[in-house]
This record gives C-alpha cells, structure tokens and sequence, in this order.
C-alpha cells in the first residue's frame, strides 16, 4: 500500500488531501471568496491560504484516520497558478516533508486534474479537456506525454466567465461559473456573439470585450435580460470546445472524452459534449463539484503516480512555478 498526501493551492482555493492506492481517503478544502464585481487578488489569496492551511491539513489527518508515519510521500502543487498562493502552499509542503522525513514530489496542477479525472471516471485513453479558470487545453497522451492538441490563445475559459460575472455583478458565492450556469437556465433570448475557433485553437478576449462593451446597454434597454447573456455567452463559447474537442478525437482517433477542472463541473457542457459524443460512438467522462474543482486528492493522485514509476523530486528543485505547461511532463507512469 502506498499513501500520499496532497497540497493545492496555485488559486482561491487551499485543499489537502490522502490518497491510498487509488481510494480517497480524505479531500477538505477552503474557498476564498471575494465580494460581487471583484476577482481574488495574489496577495490576499495566499493570507487566506496561510490562515486556514493548517486546520486544513488536521482535517484531512482526521478524516483520514492516518499519522504522519502512515503517510509515504508528501505531494505538493509546483505549477501552474498564482505565485503567492502556490508559493505559501509550497513551504508547508516542505515543511512537513522535512517534519515527517518524507520525500517530496512537484507536481502539475494540470496532470493532478487528468489522473484524478481517469482515476473517478475510469477513463483509460481519452482525449481530455481541461477547462479551468487559468487553463483551457485539449489534450491526449502519446509517447509518455501529455500533448496538448488546441489551447485558448488569450485567456482561459473560467477567466472569462469570473470577469463575465464582475460585468453583470453575479455573486463570487459559491463560484462565478456556477452562478452564471443558473442564471444561463433562465435564458430565453439568444445573443449572436463572436465565435473564434482558429484551427484548434480559441479565443476567448474578444467576446468578453464585446460584452463588456455592450452588457450595460442591452440590460437597461429591456433588450436583454442578464439571464439571457448568461445563456448566449454559454452557449457560444462551449460550442467552441465541442468542435474543436471533437477534431481532436478524430485525430486521434479516441473513443472517450474526460473533461477535467472547474468549468468541467458544468452540466450545460457537460450536456454539449454528451451529444457530440453519442453521435460518434464514443463515452463521455466527467466528474461532479468534489473531483472537477481544485483539490488536494488530485495532487495526491498524480504524487501517488509518480511515486510508484519511481519519480522523486530533489529538494533545490522543490520551488514553485507560475507557467509549467502540461507537455512539460514526462508521464513515465502511463503505458
């Protein structure tokens, strides 16, 4: 048996947690949360970070039911994400590895969305889309890696629904894309928006622009309800990753699609993609609030990978990361 803890916290939220040979042994988690209009600044997320991290971390002791002893390597989130957060996150990380004298491994943040993801849903090959607020990727291992197919060419997805959702003042509680997926249900008049698929690539800069730009007007004339924005910008920019996710399969040749990260949570995508799916033979793969979010476990998971094929990581080399893309990695662990 072989367990791992895991730390995350490369955004706004600080999670921790166990992993035993593919069981979930515990995964609590804080979110930090800003007011309407605003988004989570680097400084005050880390603050946040450094308050609740140790209670965190007996949380996910307790729930575990484990000592340090039981535990046999400590995992840590290296990149990507913001740096004061990652940063804060990474001294506990080495802290407790040296406490516990414990090797400690680096990880992806995008890998730990991936193996979680395959690990929940039982994917065995899939063409992924991870859709995060920092991070939008289509993606399908060949030759020990990773390789990313299409990618956003200005912002991510989640970035564009949060500052969205500052626009048209939604609520941060409990996240901005959930709240804009409620709304989006209520919509009944649909929007043309900009649709920018290049090659396999997307854009996402532009139709927040225009939105931003028109929002107000079309609001206070009566034209269009927040309701009804909420519904076009969904639907435009989740037809964007349907198409090119599905040019991806077709390359590849794939029979399965996992969609992996926060944004991965939403039903209304999760729905587009099913029918893509169906239409083509292939499974779709997606996992609920616990596993798509930010959470320790999927750092744990993607520890507990490397950990077994062998993989340590050195103690200068224990720093952290704002950019450390998903090719990056040598995903020696996969067959």
């Amino acid at each position: 048996m072989v367990v791992i803890i895991g730390l995350e916290g490369s955004a706004n939220k600080i999670g921790i947690g166990v992993i035993e040979d593919g069981k979930v042994l515990s995964n609590p988690r804080r979110t930090y949360i800003t007011p309407p209009g605003e988004g989570f600044q680097p400084r005050d997320t880390a603050k946040h970070h450094r308050e609740n991290v140790l209670t965190v971390l007996r949380e996910a002791l307790d729930e575990s039911g484990l000592s340090p002893q039981q535990i046999d390597a400590v995992a840590y989130t290296k990149g990507p994400g913001m740096g004061a957060p990652l940063a804060s996150v990474a001294v506990v990380a080495r802290t407790i590895a040296k406490l516990w004298n414990k090797p400690i491994l680096g990880v992806n943040h995008c890998i730990g969305h991936i193996e979680m993801g395959r690990l929940i849903t039982g994917a065995q090959n899939p063409t992924v889309l991870y859709v995060s607020g920092g991070n939008t990727q289509i993606i399908a291992y060949a030759e020990k890696k990773y390789r990313i197919f299409g990618e956003t060419i200005d912002i991510a997805i989640g970035n564009c629904l949060d500052r969205f959702a500052r626009v048209i003042k939604v609520s941060n509680d409990p996240s901005p894309g959930y709240n804009i997926e409620q709304a989006a249900k209520l919509g009944k008049k649909f929007l043309p928006l900009p649709y920018v698929v290049k090659g396999m690539d997307v854009s996402f800069s532009g139709i927040l622009s225009f939105l931003e730009e028109k929002a107000g007007k079309l609001i206070s004339s009566g034209e269009y309800t927040k309701e009804d924005l909420c519904y076009s910008l969904q639907e435009t920019i989740f037809a964007m990753l349907v198409e090119t996710t599905e040019r991806a399969m077709a390359h590849c040749g794939s029979s399965e699609v996992l969609i992996v990260g926060g944004v991965g949570c939403n039903l209304r995508l999760q729905e587009m993609m099913g029918v893509m799916c169906e239409e083509r033979g292939a499974n779709l793969c997606a996992t609920d609030m616990r596993f798509c979010i930010d959470n320790g476990a999927m750092i744990a998971q993607a520890g507990w990978e490397m950990y077994c094929s062998g993989i340590r990581t050195d103690w200068e080399d224990t720093t952290i990361t704002q950019r450390y893309r998903t090719d990056d990695v040598d995903a020696v662990w996969r067959s």
